[in-house]
């Protein structure tokens, strides 16, 4: 039954390496660690096992998979993805992605007209960047762009709007206005897919295992540096 469905999430976008178990729209175990060494390779796999014994299940006892989408980082993503696909194979399970700036935006409590921009550190002085009003609906797709002045200047209103996420350091210096308030301690978390994820496996929203690719925003990621002359 949906109402007991019993999910697993994985999140490796960032530098946090996240795994939390989810029992309809309850967390039931969480094991986390955001090292700024990424150590998903190693660490991701022990944390699946602690968060099943922590909730006192196991693999058979496991209805889906949920899987942070991107954007976020190249090497962290396929670690996450590949995970959860071998785990979907071999389990027989649905995949379920989430994306990675939509979860955050989760963690900001908003006020009718209030907005928040999870923005993700990319290189220099570029940033993954995403819009949400206060039902967390998208209302700007996910962009890769560099900061400046004009940034998210669509998005000033009498309401506040909060920037949030490990580029907010950047955006801080650069946007400015009254109504903007920064926190780069927002990290994406396991624990802030289950809302969605849950919504998404009710409504049987589930892809392809086959075929899944996460969100990398190749094309940008992988620009490479000019040689000196």
């Amino acid at each position: 039954m949906a109402a007991m469905a019993i999910i697993l999430h994985l999140e490796t976008a960032t530098t946090n390496c996240s795994v939390s178990i989810s029992k309809g729209n309850d967390t039931i175990a969480l094991k986390e660690n955001n090292a700024a060494s990424y150590s998903h390779s190693e660490q991701l796999h022990i944390f699946i096992k602690e968060a099943l014994k922590e909730a006192s299940l196991s693999f058979s006892d496991l209805d889906a998979v949920a899987i942070s989408k991107g954007p976020g980082s190249y090497t962290g993503l396929r670690i996450g993805v590949s995970a959860a696909k071998g785990l979907c194979f071999a389990l027989g399970l649905p995949l379920i992605s989430v994306p990675t700036l939509q979860s955050m935006a989760h963690q900001v409590p908003l006020k009718q007209g209030e907005l928040v921009i999870p923005v993700l550190d990319a290189r220099r002085m570029e940033v993954y960047s995403c819009v949400y009003d206060a039902n967390y609906d998208e209302i700007r797709e996910t962009r890769a762009e560099i900061v400046d002045e004009e940034s998210f200047k669509d998005y000033i209103s009498d309401e506040k709007v909060y920037v949030v996420g490990s580029g907010a350091e950047k955006c801080r210096g650069v946007v400015q206005h009254p109504n903007f308030i920064f926190d780069e301690s927002v990290v994406p978390s396991a624990k802030d897919m289950v809302s969605m994820a849950f919504k998404k496996y009710e409504s049987k929203q589930f892809e392809d295992v086959a075929y899944f690719e996460p969100y990398y925003l190749k094309d940008f990621v992988l620009q490479k540096k000019k040689k000196k002359a």
